[in-house]
Parts: C-alpha cells; sequence; structure tokens
C-alpha cells in the first residue's frame, strides 16, 4: 500500500508514454520502433523536443544515442544518469525501454520545478539499440560509450543488407568518429535504470515495484553444423550426415546443461534456426543456429560454456559433421551497487513500501554494461502477466508512477549526499 503523495507530475508522464506509443504503432498496442530506423529517429526527435521544453541541453552522439543534460553546480563533478531505451523488438509494446527514459526525464523535470539545480550534473540518456534485434547483437549505444564495442560491429548488415554503418550515418551520426562519443573515465558516477519487470514476481507479490540486485550476463553463440545433402528416399540411414539431426541434439542437450542446478537462474535458448536446403526431400547439409546462454554467476556460465562446447563438438563427431562456432557477444553478469539499493530501500520505506522487492534481472540491459565505468541500479516495474517484447506487454500507469516517484527520491537522496 503506497501511503505517500507523488512528487512527480503522472499525468504529464501518462502524456508522453501514451505520445511516444504512436510513433512505430501497430494494431492497437504494438509497437515497432527498431535501432536507427525512420520511427526511431522519429521518436528520438519527440523526446528531444520534451527535453528541450524541460530547459535541459539536448544533443545526439555518434552512436545514436540521445542525451539531455540538466548542468550541476560544478559541472566538472562526475554525473548522475538516468535512462533506458527507445528502440523496440519487431513486435514490441508500448514500455519496454521508454519508461526509463521519460522516468528519468519526470524526475529531473520535477526537480527543476522544485528549484532544486545538483551539484554535479544529471544526464538522462535514451540509449541507441539496446535490443540487438537488427543487427543481431544489443547495448550498442551503452556498450559505446564506455569504449566496449566490437571491431566488426559498423559491419553488421541487416535483413535487407543496411550495415550499421550505413544506418548511423542516415540517422546523421558520423561512424567514424565513434571514439569522440565515448565518456572519459570517472566522468559518470552512477547510472540508474527504471525498467518493466519482464516477468512474473512482483504481479505474483503484488507489488508495483522492486529493485534489483544484479543482471545476468547473456554469452550469445552462432553455431553452424555441415554435413552431406542428398534425396530423402535413396540415401540409407547409415550413410547420412544429416546436419538437423545433430542441431536437434545439441538443442536438446543445451537444454539439458542449463537444468543441472535447478534452483540455479540459468537459461539457455536456440531462438533462431535455418536449415539449407530446407526441402521436405532433401536431407539437411546445413544447419546454423543462435545460442543465447544467461547466468548471474559467471564461474558456471563459463563452466556451462565449457560442456556445451564440448558436447557440440562430439556430437558432430558422431554425425559425421563439420562444425563452427562463433562467439557474437560475451557480457560478464553485474550486481547493483548497495550503496544505491540502500537508498531506495530506504526511500521506499518513506513511500509505504517497508519490504520493497529485490530479485535479479535474466533480461539483459544498458545497466549491464554501464557497471564496466560506473555504479548502476535498476529498479522494476510490475508486468501484467510477465509478458514483454509482445503488443500484450503492459504495466499500468499508477505503477509507473509509484516506480518514477522512487527514482525521484533516490535521484534526490544522491544528490543530496553528494
Amino acid at each position: 500500500m503506497i501511503k505517500t503523495k507523488l512528487t512527480i507530475n503522472q499525468e504529464r508522464l501518462e502524456e508522453r508514454m501514451e505520445s511516444l506509443s504512436l510513433i512505430g504503432k501497430f494494431g492497437e498496442t504494438g509497437v515497432c520502433r527498431l535501432a536507427l530506423s525512420e520511427e526511431y529517429k522519429e521518436g528520438i526527435e519527440l523526446v528531444r523536443e520534451w527535453m528541450d521544453e524541460a530547459g535541459l541541453k539536448t544533443r545526439t552522439d555518434n552512436f545514436g544515442n540521445l542525451i539531455g543534460r540538466l548542468e550541476g553546480k560544478n559541472p566538472e563533478a562526475p554525473i548522475l544518469m538516468l535512462g533506458s531505451h527507445l528502440d523496440s523488438q519487431p513486435t514490441g509494446g508500448r514500455f519496454d525501454g521508454p519508461i526509463g527514459v521519460l522516468g528519468g526525464l519526470e524526475v529531473v523535470e520535477t526537480l527543476q520545478e522544485n528549484s532544486i539545480q545538483p551539484e554535479q550534473p544529471i544526464e538522462v540518456m535514451a540509449f541507441c539499440d539496446e535490443e540487438g534485434y537488427r543487427f543481431g547483437i544489443g547495448l550498442f549505444g551503452s556498450r559505446g560509450i564506455s569504449g566496449q564495442l566490437q571491431e566488426d560491429e559498423l559491419n553488421r548488415a541487416d535483413a535487407d543488407g543496411v550495415t550499421r554503418r550505413d544506418a548511423l550515418d542516415a540517422f546523421g551520426a558520423d561512424p567514424d568518429a565513434l571514439q569522440s562519443s565515448e565518456y572519459p573515465e570517472g566522468s559518470i558516477a552512477a547510472y540508474i535504470e527504471m525498467h518493466i519487470e519482464q516477468g512474473p514476481v512482483l504481479e505474483t507479490e503484488e507489488e508495483p515495484i522492486g529493485i534489483v540486485t544484479g543482471i545476468s550476463g547473456p554469452l550469445w553463440l552462432t553455431v553452424e553444423l555441415t554435413g552431406q545433402g542428398g534425396h530423402a528416399g535413396t540415401v540409407p540411414m547409415a550413410l547420412r550426415k544429416d546436419a538437423l539431426v545433430g542441431a536437434s541434439k545439441v538443442i536438446a542437450g543445451l537444454n539439458e546443461i542449463v537444468k543441472q542446478d535447478p534452483d540455479a537462474p540459468t537459461v539457455g535458448t536456440v531462438g533462431n534456426l535455418t536449415v539449407e536446403p530446407n526441402a521436405r526431400a532433401v536431407v539437411p547439409e546445413k544447419v546454423t543456429f543462435t545460442v543465447d546462454l544467461r547466468d548471474i554467476n559467471l564461474e558456471r556460465r563459463n563452466r556451462y560454456e565449457k560442456q556445451l562446447r564440448y558436447y557440440i563438438k562430439s556430437v558432430a563427431e558422431e554425425n559425421r559433421l563439420e562444425v563452427d562456432i562463433k562467439e557474437d557477444s560475451n557480457i560478464s553478469p553485474e550486481a547493483c551497487s548497495e550503496n544505491i539499493l540502500d537508498i531506495m530501500r530506504e526511500e521506499s520505506k518513506t513511500m509505504g513500501i517497508y519490504q520493497i522487492p529485490e530479485l535479479t534481472s535474466g533480461a539483459f540491459h544498458d545497466a549491464l554494461p554501464m557497471a564496466k565505468s560506473s555504479e548502476i541500479a535498476m529498479l522494476f516495474v510490475r508486468s501484467k502477466d510477465g509478458i514483454s517484447h509482445d503488443p500484450r506487454e503492459f504495466s499500468t500507469y499508477d505503477d509507473i508512477a509509484v516506480g518514477t516517484e522512487l527514482l525521484y527520491k533516490t535521484t534526490l537522496s544522491m544528490i543530496k549526499k553528494y
């Protein structure tokens, strides 16, 4: 039961959420706003208008990020950063990402309306391409500003053959000047992200919000198994080199590997699979599939990865297949800052939440790479039925307002402690 009067302006927050959800809208509640697309650019420009109206100094950088800055009394002090992302999955919903950006903007605007100027600068970030759908690897903007990009990322192409380099250029960024948009080491004190939970825990506990103690790190692999094609009716079973049979064994094996410890939050997924030649009457010659392995414990994840790689090679030998394993992304899990979590715990009590739920995040967020260069913290807002990346994704505006209020109180406490 929330027992506090809201400081933030819930009506303004709702209106902005509704307006933003119209950009890239499909159906009644769906949103498709892929990174660096025309819809993404339109969304960025709308939020930038709101930041300008709120008196923030705005800019877009060469990673495609939008930044709104509230200057501090000491402009050289390490930055307190709030934010999330505005890009979506192709069949996404209205809340994943935007609540963190618009909630951060609401916090900063409320500070100004109460004539509060922080000692250090506060920046509201809309990070580019958190989702990773379009170019096959996510967290681009947050990894970018902290100097964690891989060498070949600009050459990655989407389904239409457009490279990230081309997309950045069309957006108005300079892909040859990425380094100029990196933040110097030590320039960011903390990053706090509000996000929908994307799971059922808070709804089960009948709580509007919770705080995140740690974020699982994703390992993404692409596996290619190559055998030999042939007529489905004439090649004897004993002589086959069926790539799909091998892939099916690997997929089942992954499922068993990640379930070794039933109490661990480890998850493994094969979400994309391509069969060649993909014909009814032809033995599959090549299968390419993705592996998504996540865990909050890096040692356990590394151990399971080793087991998986060994199993893939064993399956390949057994079925006389050639195998190639490519690592697409490897990000370590991270713990959230106990200093900031303690502030959230105390401030939630002033709101009538005397035992705020604490949970880990199985999904990755921009806070994950930000942990390499600053303290991080996250708070989750309750998700209806735990659904996300889907038009049915839903969080009430009352819950979002409660989360934004805690974000405001946490921000206020942190700038007072500076």
